[in-house]
């Protein structure tokens, strides 16, 4: 099992993997399903991966505050990219 405590953005990460295993659809989750391929080849043991996980996740960002979608996308890809790497991702 892989942990990653302390890791930048692990907070984000682990809600994602609880939704998804709920089978909720949010930011996190979406995020999540975004990095899935490269966490699964580091172990990170993921539910399930929901389909068209980008477009569905600036959706979701823009029904919110249209404003604001742009910069939110952008900071939580970020966010799952300093994991990753933190991670020990990187291919």
């Amino acid at each position: 099992m892989v942990t990653f405590d302390g890791l930048p953005g692990a907070e984000v990460v682990a809600a994602g993997l609880r939704d998804l295993e709920a089978g909720v659809e949010s930011a996190p989750a979406l995020l999540v399903s975004i990095g899935a391929p490269r966490l699964i080849r580091c172990g990170v043991a993921i539910a399930r991966v929901e389909p068209d996980p980008e477009h569905r996740l600036y959706r979701l960002l823009l029904d919110d505050n249209p404003d604001a979608a742009h910069a939110r996308y952008n900071a939580l890809v970020r966010r799952l990219v300093s994991f990753e790497r933190a991670l020990a991702c990187a291919v």
